[in-house]
């Protein structure tokens, strides 16, 4: 059972929400407004979790098609992970039902990708109860989107006792007003918020490969123009 699993306490444990194609590159079907900064944001907290070996939950949208909109539909290119937030030791588990993981699951995986048909994590059985009976001193949450399954996530913990930090400049949103107000409401009900800098320190990343729209192409090209100036 998860219980007999969770009896050792881990100092943290990074909570990957919906980092999905669709949701965080301008060609997605729901992508996020603040994409081209988040990406270098999440792909720097991950790198962070890889080199640290800090357990990473990552959850992640799945639909069927006509179920909710067109976006993180199965079997399409839209629903994948973006590349660089997977972990070389992982194992994905199908949206369903069971409650039930092996008894070793984080001891032998950094990363355990779980899916979901819902923005709320807690409406799936699984993740629920993985979630809930973890004893971690802190959950890190980053991903997307601020305003609906990050909001989620970080008030379902945080009813559950958990400790919980938010990397503001890590976490996609598409309605800046209603990021602010969900900000405001995490960190009312007791989340912690940083910025990327204060948990992996000060990079030099200046871009990812991200996608084709203006901003990313435009950040891009000066990122190559300053580098060839150097």
């Amino acid at each position: 059972m998860i219980r007999q699993l969770m009896r050792s306490r881990r100092r943290s444990v990074v909570v990957d929400i919906d980092t999905q194609k669709d949701l965080l590159f301008f060609e997605g079907s729901a992508c996020t407004r603040n994409h081209r900064r988040v990406l270098a944001n999440i792909r720097r907290v991950m790198a962070w979790a890889r080199g640290r070996k800090i357990s990473t939950i990552s959850t992640c949208e799945i639909y069927q098609k006509g179920d909710n909109g067109d976006y993180c539909i199965e079997g399409t290119e839209g629903q994948e992970k973006v590349s660089y937030t997977l972990l070389n030791s992982r194992i994905s588990f199908a949206a369903d039902s069971l409650t039930t993981l092996s008894r070793d699951i984080l001891h032998k995986y950094q990363q355990v990708i779980l899916h979901k048909r819902c923005a709320d994590p807690f409406g799936e059985p699984m993740i629920e109860r993985l979630l809930s009976e973890l004893r971690a001193g802190e959950f890190i949450l980053i991903g997307s989107c601020a305003e609906e399954a990050v909001l989620a996530t970080a008030l379902g913990l945080l009813q559950r006792g958990k400790k919980v930090t938010l990397v503001v400049d890590a976490v996609g949103w598409r309605n800046k007003r209603g990021a602010d107000m969900a900000l405001r409401k995490m960190k009312t009900k007791g989340a912690k918020l940083i910025e990327t800098k204060k948990l992996a320190g000060v990079s030099h990343l200046n871009q990812v490969r991200a996608c084709g729209c203006k901003s990313c192409l435009a950040e891009r090209n000066k990122a190559v123009v300053s580098s060839e100036l150097r």
